[in-house]
């Protein structure tokens, strides 16, 4: 019997090792497929700057920029902390550990994308579009004004919300419009040009990926490399 079970094993071993190899190549494929597009989404974001930012600027109106002005506050980073922990909070009354790790993980998804946030500013200061300025990129590096790229609100919005996604996609899903309204505000509001948001979604996915996937417990079943508590 012990040499029919380590036969046994030899013959299982192999498939195992070419199921984890699938997995990871498929894995790559995926990651490789989502950098091209982000790079194709942000190349394509720049050349359409002035176009949107004109376009936005011939449709104003008092009533719309009251609301959008709200819609910005709401998707400062302030609300969205208080939000999680209010989240956390009923959580944890509940005894849900399944959503209090979900609430976590998405506010230290967004503390992420605040600190990458913050760097890229002071790092590369971009002039924002209600600057009037022949010099787009360069300027006071601690001034807000050169704060353009990339988004802070959309930034920190996109990846809270993206770790809901990715952890449990139909509420996720469901809160999806609120940073996409919130990256508009920005825009008609003149505080960002449209490679400022599109550049802060897609660091924000970045931000709500990799603490999804390296995430010391398991919040999704759909992303391999997770472990379970």
């Amino acid at each position: 019997m012990r040499v029919a079970d380590f036969k046994s094993a030899l013959k299982i071993t192999p498939a195992k090792t070419d199921g984890n190899f699938i997995v990871k190549r498929a894995a790559v494929f995926y990651w490789l497929i989502g950098i091209v597009i982000a790079v194709a989404a942000i190349a394509s974001a720049f050349h359409f700057d002035d176009a949107v930012r004109d376009f936005m600027a011939q449709h104003q109106s008092p009533v719309m920029r009251n609301f959008m002005r709200n819609v910005s506050r709401f998707g400062d980073w302030p609300l969205h902390v208080a939000l999680g922990l209010l989240l956390l909070g009923i959580a944890w009354l509940r005894h849900s550990k399944k959503w209090m790790r979900v609430f976590l993980a998405m506010l230290v998804a967004m503390a992420i994308a605040g600190v990458a946030s913050t760097v890229i500013k002071r790092t590369i200061p971009r002039a924002r579009p209600s600057v009037k300025s022949e010099l787009r990129w360069g300027g006071p590096r601690f001034s807000t004004k050169y704060h353009a790229f990339p988004s802070g609100h959309v930034l920190a919005s996109t990846a809270f919300f993206g770790v809901l996604i990715f952890a449990r996609r139909r509420v996720g899903l469901a809160c999806l419009p609120i940073p996409i309204l919130i990256g508009f505000s920005r825009m008609y509001l003149g505080a960002h040009y449209l490679s400022d948001v599109v550049g802060a979604a897609v660091l924000g996915i970045l931000c709500a990926l990799l603490v999804t996937y390296f995430c010391p417990w398991r919040l999704t079943d759909s992303l391999p490399g997770t472990l379970t508590n």
